[in-house]
């Protein structure tokens, strides 16, 4: 690949995950500090990974969530909501104020994720 076409394909994918997020919400610094993805990380293996959502694809009835494939709203404000409210009627409870680190967990989490994202490949 030339060096012109990898740095718009590298510009290009950019753009992709940064309009994924909400210029509103902090998860777009979240996603340039390591230590806040770290944490998602951990968070999120606990929590959500230790139980329910897989770190690989599979055949499950919960969603995986590192597809893009978001049934709820993908910008980083749905992700929020439906992290923190959970669904009704699903084995998806709302983890809003449950967390060890608050709520600003749900975004670290969110960072995880848009961060190791498998969007635009």
């Amino acid at each position: 690949m030339g060096r012109g076409l990898l740095t718009r394909w590298l510009l290009v994918a950019a753009a992709l995950v940064v309009s994924a997020c909400d210029s509103s919400s902090p998860v777009a610094g979240y996603m340039q500090d390591p230590a806040a993805v770290t944490r998602g990380r951990r968070v999120f293996a606990g929590t959500c990974g230790g139980y329910c959502h897989k770190l690989i694809p599979g055949q499950t009835s919960i969603p995986y969530l590192f597809d893009c494939k978001w049934r709820r709203g993908g910008s980083d404000r749905a992700i929020y909501a439906t992290i923190s409210q959970g669904i009704p009627n699903t084995p998806m409870i709302g983890f809003g104020g449950k967390l060890p680190g608050g709520d600003d967990d749900i975004w670290k989490i969110i960072a995880y994720l848009r961060v190791n994202s498998a969007c635009g490949e």
